[in-house]
């Protein structure tokens, strides 16, 4: 598989990663262990991927793990085509914990927040995780596949 320039950046640091290839759009997607995740987002940011465009999660299977999902872009003036990378960083839903990265890129205040409330996973040092979408008092994570949604016919 051919592996792109921050797969053998981390190779050569020696920082353990997942290599998923390149999609259909030559984005070059990495799997990155979550006790990682804060300091490469920063080596991101200072090499220039000073742009969020999307954070999102999931659920990977019943019982097996969580994943959260941030799509990066390179932006530079006069560039029409902006360099993309993909990270995903996998938690257990046992302990579903994944560094904020609210403090490197902004925009990933309300992001993370959504996969809080919809998937459950924590992110660690985010200033303001909590609900956003589901009331407060809301008991579960209504995206997970392990969850069941309460039949409030029967209350």
């Amino acid at each position: 598989m051919q592996q792109g320039w921050l797969s053998n950046w981390l190779v050569k640091h020696d920082v353990v990663h997942r290599s998923f290839g390149f999609d259909h759009r030559g984005i070059e997607t990495l799997q990155i262990k979550a006790g990682d995740w804060d300091s490469i987002a920063v080596i991101l940011y200072v090499y220039g991927y000073n742009y969020l465009r999307s954070q999102c999660a999931y659920d990977v299977a019943p019982g097996g793990s969580l994943a959260s999902v941030y799509h990066l872009t390179r932006i530079q003036y006069g560039i029409d085509n902006p360099e993309e990378v993909c990270i995903k960083v996998f938690a257990q839903k046992d302990n579903p914990r994944i560094p904020s990265v609210f403090w490197v890129w902004r925009s990933a205040d309300f992001q993370e927040r959504e996969s809080y409330d919809m998937v459950g996973i924590f992110y660690d040092n985010h200033p303001r995780l909590k609900r956003i979408l589901m009331p407060e008092n809301w008991i579960g994570w209504p995206l997970r596949k392990d969850y069941i949604t309460p039949n409030f016919y029967e209350i």
